[in-house]
């Protein structure tokens, strides 16, 4: 089998995109934006894309092992920092690699599209953790819990960040990195949030309360990308001890250090994506990796109507999620005790 290399899509693939999302991409988006047909353009994109998830999920028949270690997370949560932390974990803080993809295989990238079919090692070539200290591998996803096939042997860690930094985030990252001038309003991506219709993941709120009622499970480990940022450490250890890791404190002292928000962003090349077109710009992985900073982006009406429609879909999911702690409004750290 020839060894796995990352590469783009075809050149002639990028050039067609990148003409489109910079001359009609853009005449496009703003006359359906001007005549109410986005809305309804975007609700049904994201029907066929869970049409996908349920029949062409690529994890549908896999059988997860003792050495699996999913990474779980709505798009833009804290996917990247995560997968550092277990991926040094399982390497003793010595992990190395050219870019995070070469070693961590993401199987449902492909259902964003057949440019996505060389973006990540698939899963059958990742076989390092053979040689890991830990024994163990990272597996990304964003698929919803239901989506993600479940073995008692295997672990789980899902990270869950406040959808207002999540819908931020994406923003810049989808405008930068794939769709240019053709991007949306943010009044409209807005919308499309609110609704479960965002493109990057859907509805955060299923997400999220799906990947929260899995917590009593003893190998399922929920996060939250705000005691993250409150305690790299703590978060650290507690993972460790999750994945029956036993290393030394200097050990955790150095994948703290490769974990940190500081060393992460002079490598953010080892984490971004392809640029869309060959004249567009990579995705920031690292852009600022705040948390509470959608006021960049959101006023404050638009920030409180957003909780109050998330706690309301909470709700109606039936979802005892903490979302004032999620978003790090709470001084506590009850919603991490909970999921322990």
């Amino acid at each position: 089998m020839a060894p796995f290399r990352r590469r783009p899509a075809p050149l002639l693939i990028r050039v067609i995109a990148g003409l489109y999302t910079s001359t009609v991409g853009p005449i496009v988006v703003r006359a359906f934006e001007r005549n109410g047909r986005l809305d309804a353009m975007l609700a049904k994109f994201m029907e066929r894309r869970e049409r996908d998830y349920v029949e062409k999920n690529p994890l549908r028949d896999y059988t997860p092992g003792a050495q699996d270690v999913f990474v779980m997370t709505y798009a833009k949560s804290g996917t990247n920092w995560m997968m550092q932390i277990v991926y040094q974990l399982i390497h003793h803080g010595k992990g190395e690699f050219s870019h995070i993809h070469s070693v961590v295989p993401w199987p449902d990238a492909i259902l964003m599209g057949p440019t996505m079919k060389h973006y990540a090692i698939p899963l059958d070539q990742a076989n390092d953790w053979q040689t890991s200290p830990e024994r163990k591998r990272v597996i990304k996803t964003h698929l919803n819990w239901e989506h993600v096939p479940y073995s008692a042997e295997a672990r789980y860690i899902a990270v869950i960040r406040d959808p207002k930094d999540v819908f931020v985030s994406a923003y810049f990252f989808l405008r930068d990195a794939a769709f240019g001038r053709s991007m949306p309003s943010v009044n409209a991506m807005y919308r499309a949030f609110l609704a479960g219709n965002f493109i990057i993941g859907g509805s955060w709120a299923a997400n999220a309360a799906g990947f929260w009622a899995q917590r009593h499970r003893p190998n399922v480990l929920v996060v939250s990308f705000a005691s993250m940022k409150r305690d790299l450490e703590a978060t650290v250890r507690r993972v460790a001890e999750f994945l029956a890791i036993h290393v030394s404190d200097e050990v955790i002292r150095e994948v703290c250090r490769k974990s940190s928000f500081a060393y992460m962003k002079t490598i953010d090349e080892r984490f971004g994506s392809f640029p869309a077109s060959p004249w567009s710009k990579r995705g920031q992985m690292m852009r600022k990796g705040m948390q509470g900073g959608s006021s960049e982006l959101l006023t404050p009406e638009q920030q409180n109507h957003l909780d109050a429609v998330m706690t309301s879909e909470l709700s109606r999911l039936g979802s005892d999620l903490p979302y004032d702690e999620i978003c790090g409004k709470g001084a506590s750290s009850a919603a991490e005790a909970a999921s322990g």
